[in-house]
Parts: structure tokens; sequence; C-alpha cells
């Protein structure tokens, strides 16, 4: 998972904790006295139930994790529930820590609706500040407030491996001429016309299948699949309302010809490995590659037409790209992230400044190259979410 993505989930699970936090603690301090009436402990949780916005589920458990009173829900109380054990539930594991008090689960799937869920626990000290149970409140994640703002895309190379069974026999096949594979010239300036005067702001080509689906501005949320009976006709572009090159375009006009360019290159450059399929979104600058290898690529146009020919066929004119330079450990390089980020943006923005000088920070002395740019990239993006008004510091 990207750092940028996950600091979005951190920021709202923070808001969720401020909005529950105060809450419980109040209603917890209420029930000590009730830890041995079940009948007393529901009807109160009854009265508690109406000032848990949105909670699904409310209940009492014992010191030990055992439900001690009936699953209150907004239709009242199931008692079937008492008994049950809950010590095993993931939500409970920081509970059992001395020092913890309240804990948020990380979201998963309940075991009885299948729903995404959270889980809240407050613990319930007696007047000598013992613990004896713990205050739950379950929650429905789609139910719950969230941030209007949607994590930006890493804008980092990317490789995802693809199927090891395709991998393992990658010399044992070779590129079968595709229909479209006759017909590229005409096919590339197709889609080059769609994008750039019909409207079209993401495509993808696949080579070896030989058809194109395609999104167009006018209406976003379809896709439509062109098989070759209308990529090899330049009429298609009579179907498509004329449009200006799309304001949201970070792409320049003259870079769109040159990356399908780039893609013709790529799909005749070995016999052995070649392009399957690219696609390219003029909007986020995103370019998309699959190779016979089954490895796929994204990395943004920029650096795709920066790389040159000579970086995807030199060496053994294989395309060097395909098997990445340097193995990262990513769990250990998003973990020097979180580090580095948590000691506050003056901080960050220092070291980013230092690695956009070539200078080595003393906290990377250790580290390669290639971790050192995901490292800068990733405290990038981060610092992007910062600026955005979340930053005080």
């Amino acid at each position: 998972m990207s750092n940028t993505l996950k600091h979005t989930i951190n920021a709202q699970r923070a808001r969720l904790k401020d909005m529950l936090g105060n809450t419980l603690i109040q209603f917890a301090g209420e029930l000590p006295a009730l830890m041995r009436d079940p009948d007393a402990l529901d009807a109160h949780l009854e009265q508690i139930f109406p000032k848990l916005e949105l909670c699904k589920y409310v209940y009492v458990l014992d010191a030990n994790g055992v439900q001690i009173s009936s699953t209150i829900n907004r239709f009242g109380p199931d008692e079937e529930a008492r008994g049950r054990d809950r010590s095993d539930r993931p939500y409970m594991s920081e509970m059992h820590k001395d020092n913890c008090y309240f804990s948020l689960s990380e979201a998963y799937i309940s075991r009885n609706k299948k729903r995404p869920s959270l889980t809240a626990i407050q613990t319930i000290c007696d007047p000598g500040k013992q613990r004896v149970g713990f205050l739950g409140v379950d929650y429905d994640l789609r139910e719950l407030p969230h941030s209007e703002v949607i994590y930006e895309e890493p804008s980092q190379w990317r490789q995802i491996k693809g199927d090891p069974a395709i991998r393992g026999g990658l010399f044992l096949q070779e590129r079968v001429e595709s229909l479209m594979d006759r017909h590229i010239d005409t096919v590339l300036s197709v889609h080059e016309a769609l994008m750039l005067d019909q409207g079209v702001h993401h495509i993808q080509i696949h080579f070896s299948s030989s058809r194109s689906t395609i999104w167009h501005v006018d209406d976003p949320y379809v896709y439509r699949i062109l098989t070759m009976d209308e990529l090899i006709n330049p009429n298609i572009c009579m179907a498509y309302p004329r449009r200006a090159y799309f304001e949201r375009s970070i792409v320049p006009r003259a870079d769109v010809g040159k990356i399908l360019k780039q893609f013709k290159a790529l799909r005749f450059a070995d016999e052995t490995i070649y392009l399957r399929y690219g696609s390219l979104n003029i909007v986020n600058g995103k370019v998309g590659l699959n190779f016979s290898c089954d490895g796929t690529h994204y990395l943004n146009y920029d650096e795709f037409l920066a790389k040159g020919l000579e970086f995807w066929f030199g060496g053994d004119h294989f395309p060097q790209a395909i098997v990445p330079a340097e193995d990262l450990d990513y769990t250990k390089l998003d973990d020097k992230v979180e580090e580095l980020a948590a000691r506050g943006c003056v901080q960050v923005n220092k070291l980013l400044y230092m690695l956009e000088k070539d200078e080595i920070p003393e906290c990377l002395q250790t580290y390669s190259k290639g971790e050192r740019d995901y490292v800068y990239h990733e405290l990038k993006s981060v610092m992007d979410v910062y600026e955005g008004g979340v930053c005080s510091l």
C-alpha cells in the first residue's frame, strides 16, 4: 500500500477517534455498578444507544472479553449474544495490554453480515481504577462520515508482477502476429485522432487481442470497446463529437503521438519479450505497459518518453525495465517513510530539499539510490497532502 493511501486512511481514523473517544469514556464510567446485573446493563445500554451516533451495535464484555450484556441494536436487545467469547477477535488484541484504555480496530469484514466494519473498544474501570470490563461499539464502515478528499495516485514508477506461470515459460513462447500488428500505423493514427480531436481521454490498446478500450470525456463512467473492424476504419472518428483537446489534460498534445509511436516500438522490440497492451490517460498523465512476461508498469508520460528507446532496447536487446534494476524492500522503505514523516513538515521539507540537490541526508546514508528515490517520491506525495492545509507545523 502506498504511503499516500496509508496517510489518507490514518487521517480518516484520527477523525473517527476524535469523534468517539470522549463519548465512550463518559459512557464507560456509568457502567461499573451494573456489571453484575445483565438486565440492568441492557436497560442502560438501550438508553446509551441513541446517543452513539451512527453505531450499529453496542455491548459490554467482562475483563476476560466474554460478553455479559445483550447486543443492543436499533431493534432492541439480542440476548442470544450473552456469553459470546470475543477475546480472540482482532479488535481485542490491543486491549489486553495494561496501558491501553481505548482502541479503534482496523477495518474488517463482520462475521455475520459480511460487511466492512470497525469496532471501538473502551475499558471499563471501577472506582479503584481496576479493569472490570469493556464497552464495545460496532460501526458499519459504509455509514461513517468520510473525508471528501480522494488520495492521490503515487507518482513514482510502479511495477506489478504478473502470473508466475507465464514468467516461468517466457522463453518458450514467441510473439504471434496479430491483426492489429498488420495495421498498426492505421490503428495508432485513429487513437491519436480520437484523443486530440474527439474527446477521448483514456485508452487501452490490446495489441495481442486486437481490440481497444476507450473512455470519452462526455460519458466518462462508461467504456467503449473497439474491435479491428472499427479501428482500421478512420470513419470511426465521425461517431464521436468533435471536442477541443481536454482542458484537464496534462499531457501536451504533441506528446500523444510520441507515446503511441513508442508503444509500437515496444510491441516489435523482440519476438520473445514484447508489449501486449499499452494505456494512456492524458488527465493524470499515466502510461501503463503490460509485457509478454506479464509484468505491468505504471509511470508518468514524461518519464516514459525521457527514457528513450535506448533504455528499453539496451543491453541484450530486451526491454530493461521489465526486470527492475533493484529489488526494493517496500515494507522496510514504507516504515522508513512513516518514521521520517512523523518528524514534521519542516524536517521533511529539509530532507526533500537535500535530496533534490543530490545530497544524501545522514538518515539515508546506508540506502541505495533506488531506495532514496522511493523515499523521496513517497515523502513528496505526503507533503502534497499536507500543503493542502493539513500541516500546521
